[in-house]
């Protein structure tokens, strides 16, 4: 049986910071049996709802399909002061994020207010008027034949900033659902035999993606602790998006 024990990065009286996997949800919701939030609560022995500390809060989040370094708080008043540093952008996210196509610079900011979609609820977009300021920095990392590795520094924290500012700039994740869906008839995981030469599987086999979820990991959260000190929280890539860059790397070189 699979444990459902999350790997924690960092703990202490006041925080705790976990790798959160991809496909569970930050929070509790409707259509969620399980959650970070709860799981973390178990696995520490401490409630995850409730007035009365300790217990596990929330100071930011995390899309159920994103992995990567997820930050949680013991006590009100620590969860203020992470809080406090999230809503004024004082601390400093790195993301690793596999895109579409081949950027032309090596470098760059989007700065680009985003609003909820007109017509798609689930969906934001890049606005001209009655959005909300948003800034990424990104810089490539590794360029692949039909994609690119790129490192992203979201200075402010809007919903899905990351995926619709990539977008924006015509370099969408290479695996999103929402905003770069497949086209119709096909899967949307990257596979070894889209960009392997001469790869086919063997006879009878059904070929697996390399990976199948959002290409978005995570990877840094540089925050200032309640005791004065700076806290460097970092979270290696999971397997699946490993195998994806590794597999890129071998065998489609830019």
């Amino acid at each position: 049986m699979k444990s459902d024990r999350l790997e924690i990065l960092y703990e202490d009286a006041d925080l705790v910071a976990v790798m959160k996997p991809a496909g569970l949800a930050t929070i509790p919701g409707r259509a969620e049996k399980d959650s970070v939030l709860e799981r973390i609560g178990r696995q520490m022995g401490l409630p995850s709802a409730g007035a009365n500390d300790p217990r596990i809060r929330v100071v930011h989040r995390l899309d159920k399909e994103t992995s990567g370094v997820l930050l949680f708080t013991k006590n009100t008043p620590a969860q203020r002061f992470i809080s406090e540093q999230f809503q004024n952008n004082t601390i400093a996210k790195e993301y690793l994020a596999l895109v579409a196509g081949r950027p032309t610079e090596t470098t760059g900011t989007i700065e680009a207010d985003l609003a909820p979609h007109p017509t798609n609820n689930l969906r934001m977009a890049v606005v001209k008027h009655g959005g909300r300021p948003a800034i990424t920095d990104w810089k490539v990392e590794a360029r692949f034949r039909d994609c690119t590795l790129i490192r992203a520094f979201p200075k402010t924290g809007k919903t899905h900033q990351i995926r619709v500012h990539l977008k924006h700039i015509g370099h969408p994740l290479l695996i999103d659902p929402l905003y770069n869906p497949p086209r119709p008839g096909t899967d949307g995981g990257l596979f070894l035999s889209k960009f392997k030469r001469d790869y086919k599987p063997n006879r009878g086999q059904k070929e697996f993606p390399l990976i199948n979820r959002l290409t978005l990991h995570a990877e840094r959260l540089r925050v200032m602790h309640p005791n004065g000190t700076e806290l460097d929280l970092h979270a290696e890539p999971p397997k699946d998006f490993r195998a994806a860059v590794n597999m890129l790397t071998r065998h489609s070189p830019a």
